[in-house]
């Protein structure tokens, strides 16, 4: 594949020249348009591409553009219409571009020249551009490297243990955390918060599916757990579908570009299938972005996590100290970091809470089962119930 290399990329906006308003119904056209034209495999959109560029404008900007229906930009020519929107703004957009591109499997070469092209005359750069070349290729270990070394896990700081309450420092984001007694007790606190604190919603989170907690022979790892807290607090059930809404919130919240990188490892892992394993513990399952209403769920999942961010100027939900919040009602945490509730049209479309029916899987059900009984304890899901019989 050849790199981009010539032209001069359209320049940024200074002072008062820069646009910080919402788009209107004439760039919300613009920008569907100019991902369109970026994302298109010879020059035709794939219905999750369509539906996908669709729902995350209408999410984004309040207005529904009908993709088919639209003249499709050039690399030269949306940035042009870009030229008032600053360095974060067109990083947003190549982002978009490259959220569309890598729900291709495979995914053409074409296509990521085109973005690396989009990118360019836009003067932003993107670390994950050089995973989709990978992909491209078909060098998928070496893509899995790249998500290891770059994005958001350059951010790491074996000091930020400190949020995650482990009794040493870990060297890596993912490492596992098997033996740390007290982690474990810190965790199970929470057990004996009062009803409807934050806390004590996780502790049920926990139990209902069976989970161990972080310390524990065969829990997550401590950074992963984090996300744990998001799944209560902004009302997402714990089936492969919300991980993706849950990944897209947190993503999104994070005005750090780096932190796109979490919620194309998670398309890699549960749409594509190109990311085996991630995080520390997830397996690959593909197909699921690909469900009926997830274009929806996830679109809303990012408007959440943009509005989240707008009220905090930006918010890394993977490194609170969750453990500060667990005291306060759920409510007021939601209140504290700008989480607002979810679009009835997202909710329409199958987004559920972590106690909803559907909102926990016929395996995590049985494990729930299971753990209860070898603790001697009744079997409570709190309302969560899987899609299916178990």
């Amino acid at each position: 594949m050849v790199r981009y290399l010539g032209g001069v990329p359209v320049p940024l906006p200074t002072g008062s020249d820069v646009k910080l308003e919402r788009p209107d119904v004439a760039e919300a056209r613009l920008i569907a348009g100019g991902v369109a034209g970026a994302a298109a495999s010879g020059g035709q959109l794939t219905s999750l591409q369509r539906v996908m560029i669709e729902a995350l404008t209408e999410s984004m900007t309040g207005f529904v553009v009908p993709v088919a229906a639209l003249p499709r930009l050039g690399a030269d020519e949306f940035a042009r219409a870009m030229s008032a929107r600053n360095a974060e703004f067109r990083s947003r957009m190549v982002q978009f571009m490259l959220l569309c591109a890598l729900v291709l499997n495979p995914l053409p070469e074409e296509v990521v020249e085109h973005i690396d092209t989009y990118a360019a005359e836009l003067g932003v750069a993107n670390d994950m551009l050089r995973v989709a070349r990978r992909l491209a290729r078909g060098s998928f270990g070496l893509a899995l490297v790249d998500f290891q070394r770059s994005g958001y896990m350059e951010t790491w700081d074996p000091a930020r243990s400190q949020v995650l309450h482990t009794s040493g420092e870990l060297s890596s984001a993912w490492d596992q955390c098997v033996h740390d007694d007290a982690l474990a007790q810190h965790w199970r606190s929470l057990r004996d918060m009062p009803e409807g604190t934050l806390g004590r919603e996780v502790a049920k989170f926990y139990d209902a599916r069976g989970f161990a907690f972080p310390g524990q022979m065969g829990s997550a790892p401590p950074l992963l757990a984090q996300h744990d807290w998001v799944h209560v607090l902004a009302g997402y059930g714990s089936t492969v579908e919300s991980e993706i809404e849950v990944f897209a919130f947190i993503a999104r919240a994070n005005d750090d570009p780096r932190a796109f990188s979490l919620l194309a490892q998670i398309v890699g892992l549960f749409e594509t299938g190109y990311v085996a394993a991630g995080m520390g513990l997830f397996e690959y399952d593909r197909g699921h972005l690909s469900h009926e209403g997830m274009a929806v769920r996830l679109a809303d999942a990012m408007r959440r996590g943009a509005l989240s961010a707008a009220a905090n100027h930006s918010i890394d939900f993977l490194a609170v100290d969750w453990f500060e919040h667990a005291g306060r009602s759920v409510d007021d945490v939601r209140a504290l970091l700008g989480v607002v509730p979810k679009d009835p049209r997202a909710i329409d479309m199958g987004s559920v809470t972590p106690w909803d029916r559907g909102g926990i899987s016929p395996f995590q059900y049985r494990s729930g089962q299971r753990a209860a009984e070898e603790a001697g304890r009744p079997f409570d899901s709190y309302g969560a119930t899987p899609a299916v019989t178990p």
